[in-house]
């Protein structure tokens, strides 16, 4: 008989249980679970374990996404990419989700991909090109605003190229939205789109009626100077003070006078009156007669009134069509006969030529005869002397021809 100790039962137990373990990792989810060991605690077989059940799990969900795709005729490749599109900026591929864009429908991009409208074709890829101009950094960082609703600007792109990409995409720019490092480019771009919105209400409130005014009585410019509210306009009617511009309006507007201060609202204010079809568009500030302060009187009885002047700015503008043909005159077209030009004056007469191509001699029949001089002699001065006798034409001895002829 053959005696077997303890010690050589679990040896062979263990054995046992290795070579089973393949036939229990295949088995199903239940099967695994009656031959699991609850007795053991090592790690090691709890590790084992997790990392079968994963991979089992993994196995199983691809075969039910190759099922689904062999239903619909699809490959398991274009269900897993269905819900992302590919946008191509810069020659820079993002794949993002259509979705984020529906929660912004007021944006291009919201527009593009939210409306269920056909607007953007993909190309032969499938990838969609779009934003021609803005560069991938700025359009990443555009991005983050449907991800996040804020938009925080690189520190290598400067806030007007931002500013121009947000504009083109129709994304909102404003302090609420965006984040940057530079103040002072943010502050100055708020403050052009703030100036705009201003300038848009003082044109239909205030200048809108002054030009309406100059319309209706036939003139196709306007000059207006704006006041403060509290400055008086006091002018003689029998001196008035010698105006620039013959037609000049005014307007009292302390807030519109703070906002021509600055050059940059003027240079704001002037796109905008140029993006409403006006032209020959001048602003700036200028001296303005306000009241009478004393009257001299110069020699002859004229009187001289001085005027006090305030510098106050203004706004000239035109809406003429024709303005360079306002100021020209048609003359009629006469032929002169008197030459008009010098080169021609000063050139030698063309040569008239006969049927041979020889010149014609023209010449003169009565050539002016020149009259000789009677000179004293030179002897009767001194040596060295110039004569500076007069000569007296009248007693000039006549010729014997011409008193013959």
């Amino acid at each position: 008989m053959f005696w077997i100790s303890s010690n050589d039962c679990l040896v062979y137990f263990n054995f046992i249980v290795q070579c089973l373990l393949p036939s229990i990792s295949m088995a199903g989810a239940s099967e695994r679970h009656l031959y699991q060991n609850n007795d053991t605690s090592s790690d090691t077989e709890d590790y084992n374990d997790d990392r079968r059940r994963r991979v089992f799990k993994n196995r199983m969900r691809s075969r039910v996404m190759q099922n689904v795709g062999q239903a619909k005729g699809i490959s398991c490749n274009t269900v897993a990419s269905e819900d992302r599109i590919t946008l191509v900026v810069d020659n820079t591929r993002f794949v993002v989700d259509p979705a984020i864009f529906t929660a912004h429908p007021n944006t291009m991009l919201g527009r593009m991909f939210g409306s269920g409208l056909d607007i953007t074709h993909p190309n032969d890829r499938g990838e969609f090109e779009l934003a021609e101009g803005i560069s991938a950094m700025v359009f990443r960082s555009i991005l983050e605003f449907y991800k996040g609703g804020m938009i925080r600007c690189p520190p290598t792109v400067s806030v007007q190229e931002l500013r121009e990409a947000c504009d083109y995409l129709l994304v909102p720019f404003d302090a609420q939205t965006i984040r940057c490092q530079n103040l002072r480019g943010l502050l100055h771009e708020l403050s052009n789109e703030g100036a705009r919105c201003q300038f848009e209400v003082f044109l239909e409130d205030l200048i809108l009626p002054l030009m309406v005014n100059s319309a209706e009585r036939g003139d196709r410019e306007c000059h207006i100077v704006v006041l403060l509210d509290d400055d008086t306009v006091d002018w003689d009617e029998e001196y008035p003070p010698q105006m620039g511009e013959e037609h000049s309006q005014t307007v009292n507007s302390t807030t519109m006078y703070r906002f021509f201060k600055y050059i940059e609202n003027r240079d704001v204010a002037k796109q905008v009156l140029k993006d409403r079809g006006l032209k020959k568009i001048r602003l700036g500030i200028e001296g303005y007669p306000t009241y009478k302060e004393k009257v001299r009187k110069r020699p002859g009885g004229r009187a001289e009134v001085i005027y006090n002047y305030v510098q106050r700015p203004f706004i000239h503008m035109s809406w003429e069509k024709e303005e360079a043909k306002s100021r020209h005159v048609d003359f009629q077209c006469v032929k002169s006969k008197s030459v008009t030009n010098l080169a021609e004056a000063t050139a030698d007469p063309a040569l008239e030529l006969d049927s041979r191509g020889n010149p014609i001699n023209n010449t003169i029949s009565d050539p002016i005869q020149i009259l000789p001089l009677e000179m004293p002699p030179m002897g009767d001065h001194e040596e060295g002397a110039v004569w500076g006798g007069i000569i007296d034409l009248d007693n000039v001895p006549p010729d014997e021809n011409q008193l013959n002829g």
